[in-house]
């Protein structure tokens, strides 16, 4: 059975009357299963700045913590609908590049009130998707995160992991990337998402070898500070792949 359906059967569980062998701490049968999404972006936070990696976040007020997106599954959607459904309707982000199940937090006490599974996604939106957002949410740096509610922080630190790791065995920056780009813009993408300087050349050498990226054979009209026009690339694939399967956790840069 798959994480999908394995979450799907705990929801369906929790709206079944009562069991008259209730072993919760509080002897409340109340179950509640959520959908959790943390959703990056590399973006220029200040301007003339290099990009840094930020994460969508939302609040009702600003007497509240900032939160992850998200909300209840819906009757007749897997998980993945949900969180895709929700970022679309709640946060209007509907070009979700890559989206994938990261984990399940399910300590009885992670949120007051009912006890609620979180089931979490962690997804990736491209550099030059649309940057409009509803007035309640924000692209907030990693580095610098303001006050989270509940768990939100640790469920940010898991995703960042996942995605750090998964950058040295796979293709998974071409999410992040815009569909051309000059490797000098790729390279400050990969700084951003591992949190240390990457050089260029190394970079392109590597994903060149792993057949990850590929020429356009066109030129960019101008450099960003001027001088000469610089080549342009693209990603070969747009879907995941594992490009070196013995890649270690920290990218051989």
């Amino acid at each position: 059975m798959g994480a999908d359906s394995t979450i799907d059967a705990m929801s369906a569980a929790g709206s079944q009357s009562p069991s008259t062998d209730d072993t919760s701490p509080t002897g409340s049968n109340d179950l509640r299963v959520e959908v959790l999404s943390v959703v990056f972006k590399v973006r220029e936070v200040q301007p003339d700045t290099p990009p840094a990696l930020c994460v969508l976040l939302t609040r009702s007020d600003a007497a509240r913590p900032w939160a992850l997106p998200g909300g209840d599954v819906g009757a007749s959607e897997t998980l993945s609908a949900s969180a895709r459904r929700l970022l679309a309707e709640k946060m209007d982000v509907r070009k979700v590049a890559h989206l994938e199940q990261l984990s399940v937090f399910s300590d009885p006490d992670r949120v007051p009130g009912a006890r609620t599974i979180a089931s979490t996604y962690v997804g990736l939106v491209p550099t030059d998707a649309p940057a409009r957002l509803p007035d309640e949410a924000a692209w907030q740096q990693v580095d610098a995160l303001p006050e989270l509610a509940y768990d939100h922080a640790q469920i940010i630190t898991a995703a960042r992991h996942r995605i750090a790791a998964k950058l040295s065995y796979t293709n998974i920056a071409f999410a992040l990337a815009p569909a051309r780009f000059p490797m000098s813009e790729l390279s400050e993408i990969y700084c951003a998402a591992l949190g240390y300087a990457v050089d260029t050349t190394n970079l392109l050498r590597i994903l060149s070898r792993r057949a990850v990226v590929v020429s356009t054979g066109t030129v960019r009209k101008t450099g960003r500070t001027g001088g000469r026009p610089p080549a342009l690339y693209a990603f070969a694939d747009n879907e995941l792949r594992v490009t070196d399967e013995f890649a270690t956790l920290r990218p051989p840069m």
